[in-house]
């Protein structure tokens, strides 16, 4: 698949109000969008993660998971694996929080396999 790089800026923090942060970095003119498996490389580290090709912000929205730390200005590269579901709109924040919660599960079973 495809890999991306760009400098982590500041989002809406939609996804740290639902409790599972993300570092954003701008997503170039692809046509890649939905969820997706990936690795995240921040200098010399590389993270695993969950993805959201958000085509309509044209950015890239990377979880790392057992991650905590703050990223933002720092380069990082993004290397998509496995697509894990289409994009989807949620009714409420709750249905969110719950897709969400599944797609770094299954994100996390992707790892674990290997």
């Amino acid at each position: 698949m495809n890999t991306y790089k760009g400098i982590v800026q500041k989002g809406g923090e939609y996804g740290r109000r639902l409790g599972f942060p993300t570092a954003n970095i701008p997503l170039d003119d692809s046509d890649v969008s939905g969820i997706f498996v990936a690795t995240v490389r921040v200098g010399k580290e590389t993270y695993n993660a969950a993805v959201y090709a958000d085509q309509r912000n044209k950015v890239l929205e990377a979880h790392l998971l057992d991650f905590d730390g703050d990223l933002y200005g720092k380069e990082l590269e993004i290397k998509l694996l496995e697509k894990i579901r289409e994009d989807k709109r949620f009714e409420s924040e709750d249905e969110a929080r719950e897709m969400i919660a599944a797609d770094i599960a299954a994100a996390r079973n992707h790892f674990n396999r290997g």
